[in-house]
C-alpha cells in the first residue's frame, strides 16, 4: 500500500526550510523529497497551484514562499525597549495586542557593521526610539525569533507616563495612571514639581525616583488637557498612543489655498444619477453608486454597476505638506465623541465630499456583471460627477421596503431598485466565493451632550449596508487587477490564513462543544463557515463567532501580494476611501499614472522598497487607531457602569489564565476581571488544555465560554478596568461542554485588578457614534 500524501503543512514547512537554506525548490524537488510518483505528482501539482492562488508561493513552477505563515512582515515598525544581559538592544512591535495576538516576539537589534556605521547605516537607536527594522528569522538564540537591521530611526516614542493629576492640600499631588496594568501603582508629585497642572488634568510625567517600598516620585512634564472641560476619554487615548491630532500650520494653509478641480481632463458624468448612501450622521461622503441593466444582448441578465470615489489625489500631491501629514497619520481615527481626520476638513468635508447637487471630481470604475454575478469586465475613468441624492442607510432600506419618506420614494424606482437588482446578482457570486461569514453584533455607544454614555445599542444590519459593502469590495478587486495588469507598483490589502498555533487553540475550544476541527487539508474560509453554521441559533453562537474571529490573522498593508484569506480573494487593494486611508490614496495615484489620467499620479521612480516602508507605517498607524478606539470604548463603558457598583449582571467567560477569569457582559459587551483568589474556599489551578480554572479539592471548574452571573465590585473609568465578583457556582467535577452555569450563589473576596482583559471580540466591536464613521467592512 502506498504511503499517504504529505500534508499541506508538511509541504509548506519543507519549502520554507529550503528557502531559508537559500535553495529554490520546485515540483521535482518536492516530489523527490516525499517520494511521490504517479497520482501523488498530480496531487502535488494541484496543491502547488492552490498555494500559488492563495499567495503562499510564487509561480513559474517554483515554490517560493512569499509570506511565511504566522510570521512577522519583512519590514516592521518597532520600539527599542531595552538591553538584554549580553548588552544587545532588543525591540518589540510598536502596536501589539497581547490579548488577541499572544506574547509579543522579542527582536534582537543588529549592531551596525563598522564600515556601514560611518556612511550607510541608520543612526544608532536609543531606548524609546521607534525604528523601522528589516527582519530576519533567527534559530537557536534563546529568547529571540527574529533579528532586525535598522533601516530608519523614526523618532522618540512615548517615553512618558500618562495619568490624571490629583491635587493635594499641601500643594503636592499624586498621579493616577491610565494604564490598566498599572492600576493601584500611583506616583507622588512633590510640591514644586506639579507645573501648571490643576486637579483632574491629564498630564505627562517623568518618574524621578523609584523606591522598594512606597510609591515612586514623579515630576509633571506637560499638561495635556483638562478632563473637566474637554472630551476627556478620547483625549487620553490620543496622547497615550501618540496620535497626531493638531494639523501643522503649513498643512492648514495648503488646504485653504486649494481651489476646486474643474472639468479639464475629465469625462463629464454629471448626468449619471449616482447617489451616496451613508450613516445618517455622516459629514463626508466619499463614495457614490449607480446600477442599471446591461443593454448588451451578449450579456442577458447582466448589470452595469458604477462606483465613484472622491478624487483626493487631485488636491493632495505627493511630497506636499498635506501628503506628509496624511502619511504620518495613516488613517482617520473614529472615537464615539470625535474624529481625528487624516486630512483637514477643507479637503475631507468640503472639496472631496460628494455633496448632493454639487460638481465633484472623482475616480470611477464601471463594472459589468454577468447574470451569475461574476465580473465580465471593468474600466476606470477620471470624471466630473454630481450626486443626484444623499440617503442614509435607513432611508434607502425603508424606500426599498415601501415605507420610505418622500426623498427615498422619489428615487426608489429609478435608482434604488436597479441597485438592489444588481446587488442580488453580485451576492450570488459572493456566496459562491464563500468569504468568511462572521456574525457578530456591532455595538454602538450613544452619548449624552456631556460626552458620557447614554445607552449601548446594536443597530440592525440592513441589506443597504451589505449592498454598499459588496460594491466597494468589487471596486477594490478591480483596482488591484488593473494595476497588476499594468505592471504597476501598489499597496495591497492582505490577510494571512490563521497560524498553526491559533488553529490548535481554536480546535481545543471547539472540542469543548463536541466539534472536531480537521487536522489536514487546504485551509479555506468555507471551513470556518461550516463551523459557524453548526452553532447558529445555539447559546454558543456569539461566543464561537468571537473565538473564530480571534483565531484569524490581522489584515495588513503590503507592497507584495499574498492574497486576502478572509474575503477569499487572490488580489485585493483599498481604493474606496482615500479621504480617510492613505493606502487608498496611493492606489488612486497608481491608477492615475497607469491609466495616464494626469500628472498627479504615483511619482516616477517610486520603488518597491519605498512602498514597503509606506505599507509598514500605515499598517502600524491602523493598529494604533484600533487600539485607541478600543480603549476609548472600554473607558466610556467603565464610566457608564461606575455608578452601578453592587449591581449584578449576566455574562460569559471570555478568557482564562492562571490569574483569573475575564468576563464579557451581555448587553454592553463590557470586559471585566475576576481574580482567581476571589473564587472561593479552594485553590484553583489553571488547566491550559481545558481553558479552565479547576479547584484542587472540589474539582469545581470555570471554563472558557461558561455562562456566569457576576456582581460589579470596582470600576476604574480612567483605565477602563472593571472588577467583578462571581455569584454563580462553577461546574461540578463531571461537568461537560460549554454553556453551563450552576445555580448556587457564591461570595468572593476582595482583590486587585488583573491584567488586560481577554476574550475580546476584536477591534471595532463598538460602532462609532459620530459623523464620518467607517462603513461596515471597510477595514477588511
Amino acid at each position: 500500500m502506498s504511503a499517504p500524501d504529505p500534508s499541506r503543512e508538511a509541504i509548506l514547512d519543507f519549502i520554507e526550510a529550503e528557502r531559508e537554506a537559500g535553495r529554490e525548490v520546485g515540483r521535482r524537488e518536492i516530489a523527490k523529497a516525499f517520494g511521490l510518483s504517479g497520482g501523488g505528482k498530480i496531487w502535488l501539482k494541484r496543491l502547488l497551484k492552490e498555494l500559488e492562488e492563495e499567495g503562499e508561493t510564487g509561480g513559474d513552477g517554483v515554490a517560493r514562499p512569499v509570506h511565511p505563515r504566522g510570521a512577522l512582515p519583512p519590514v516592521l515598525l518597532c520600539e527599542i525597549k531595552g538591553k538584554d544581559r549580553d548588552g544587545d538592544a532588543y525591540a518589540l512591535p510598536l502596536e501589539w495586542n497581547e490579548a488577541e495576538q499572544g506574547v509579543a516576539p522579542r527582536i534582537l537589534v543588529e549592531r551596525p557593521r563598522e564600515f556601514r556605521a560611518k556612511r550607510h547605516a541608520a543612526p544608532a537607536p536609543a531606548f524609546g526610539d521607534q525604528v523601522l527594522l528589516k527582519l530576519t528569522r533567527l534559530k537557536g538564540i534563546e529568547g529571540y525569533g527574529y533579528s532586525g537591521r535598522v533601516l530608519k530611526v523614526m523618532g522618540k516614542g512615548k517615553a512618558q507616563v500618562l495619568g490624571i493629576f490629583r491635587a493635594m492640600p499641601d500643594g503636592s499631588g499624586r498621579l493616577i495612571p491610565i494604564d490598566k496594568k498599572a492600576q493601584g501603582r500611583e506616583a507622588l508629585i512633590p510640591k514644586g514639581q506639579t507645573g501648571d497642572a490643576q486637579d483632574g488634568d491629564l498630564v505627562s510625567v517623568a518618574l524621578r525616583r523609584e523606591t522598594r517600598f512606597g510609591p515612586p516620585e514623579a515630576q509633571v512634564n506637560e499638561r495635556l488637557g483638562s478632563l473637566k472641560s474637554e472630551r476627556a476619554v478620547s483625549l487620553i487615548a490620543i496622547h497615550a498612543h501618540g496620535i497626531p491630532h493638531v494639523f501643522q500650520p503649513a498643512t492648514i494653509a495648503e488646504a485653504e489655498a486649494v481651489r476646486p478641480a474643474g472639468p479639464a481632463g475629465r469625462e463629464d458624468w454629471r448626468a449619471l444619477p449616482l447617489i451616496t448612501i451613508d450613516p445618517a450622521d455622516a459629514k463626508d461622503h466619499d463614495d457614490a453608486v449607480h446600477a442599471a441593466p446591461d443593454a448588451d444582448p451578449d450579456n442577458p441578465g447582466g448589470h452595469v454597476v458604477t462606483v465613484a470615489i472622491a478624487d483626493v489625489a487631485a488636491y493632495v500631491r505627493p511630497g506636499s505638506a498635506l501628503d506628509r501629514e496624511a502619511l504620518e497619520r495613516g488613517n482617520s481615527v473614529y472615537f464615539p465623541d470625535r474624529v481625528v481626520p487624516m486630512l483637514p476638513e477643507r479637503i475631507s468635508n468640503d472639496l472631496c465630499s460628494l455633496r448632493e447637487g454639487e460638481d465633484r471630481p472623482a475616480l470611477a470604475v464601471r463594472l459589468v456583471l454577468k447574470a451569475d454575478g461574476s465580473k465580465k469586465s471593468h474600466s476606470f475613468h477620471r470624471i466630473l460627477m454630481r450626486s443626484a441624492a444623499k440617503l442614509s442607510y435607513q432611508q434607502a432600506q425603508a424606500a426599498i421596503d415601501g415605507q420610505g419618506d418622500e426623498k427615498g420614494a422619489a428615487v426608489r424606482d429609478t435608482i434604488l431598485m436597479p441597485l438592489w437588482a444588481a446587488y442580488g446578482v453580485a451576492a450570488r457570486a459572493r456566496d459562491a466565493r464563500q468569504p468568511l461569514d462572521l456574525d457578530l453584533p456591532e455595538r454602538k455607544l450613544i452619548l449624552k451632550p456631556d460626552g458620557s454614555v447614554d445607552r449601548v445599542i446594536v443597530p440592525e444590519r440592513l441589506a443597504a449596508h451589505k449592498l454598499i459593502e459588496e460594491f466597494m469590495i468589487l471596486a477594490n478587486v478591480a483596482a488591484a487587477e488593473t494595476l497588476e495588469k499594468a505592471g504597476s507598483l501598489l499597496v495591497y490589502r492582505c490577510h494571512d490564513e490563521p497560524s498553526l498555533e491559533k488553529m490548535r487553540a481554536l480546535g481545543e475550544v471547539l472540542a469543548l462543544i463536541g466539534i472536531k476541527l480537521p487536522k489536514e487539508g487546504v485551509l479555506r474560509p468555507a471551513l470556518f463557515n461550516r463551523i459557524l453554521g453548526m452553532i447558529k441559533g445555539s447559546e454558543n453562537e456569539i461566543f464561537i463567532n468571537e473565538v473564530v474571529l480571534r483565531s484569524q490573522a490581522q489584515a495588513e498593508y503590503v507592497a507584495e501580494n499574498y492574497g486576502h484569506f478572509g474575503l477569499n480573494l487572490r488580489r485585493y487593494a483599498h481604493f474606496t476611501s482615500p479621504i480617510r486611508r492613505y493606502a487608498d490614496l496611493v492606489v488612486h495615484r497608481a491608477l492615475i499614472a497607469a491609466q495616464r489620467f494626469g500628472e498627479d499620479g504615483l511619482p516616477k521612480g517610486t520603488t518597491l522598497e519605498a512602498l514597503r516602508e509606506v505599507s509598514t507605517r500605515i499598517s502600524a498607524a491602523e493598529r494604533r487607531a484600533m487600539a485607541a478606539e478600543r480603549e476609548t470604548a472600554d473607558r466610556l463603558i467603565a464610566h457608564f457602569l461606575a455608578d452601578q457598583i453592587g449591581a449584578s449582571f449576566d455574562g460569559r467567560i471570555g478568557g482564562v489564565n492562571k490569574a483569573g477569569l475575564f468576563v464579557k457582559l451581555d448587553g454592553t459587551g463590557a470586559d471585566g476581571f475576576i481574580p482567581a483568589s476571589t473564587l472561593g474556599a479552594d485553590y484553583y489551578r489553571y488547566d491550559e488544555a481545558a481553558h479552565a480554572l479547576i479547584g484542587e479539592r472540589t474539582g469545581e471548574s470555570f471554563r472558557l465560554g461558561d455562562r456566569v452571573h457576576v456582581k460589579l465590585v470596582e470600576a476604574a473609568p480612567v483605565a477602563g478596568a472593571l472588577r467583578f465578583e462571581l455569584l454563580s457556582a462553577g461546574r461540578a467535577a463531571t461537568g461537560g461542554g460549554l454553556g453551563g452555569r450552576g445555580p448556587a450563589p457564591r461570595r468572593g473576596k476582595g482583590g486587585a485588578f488583573g491584567g488586560p482583559p481577554g476574550g475580546r471580540s476584536g477591534p471595532g466591536r463598538f460602532a462609532k457614534g459620530k459623523a464620518g464613521k467607517p462603513k461596515s467592512g471597510k477595514r477588511r
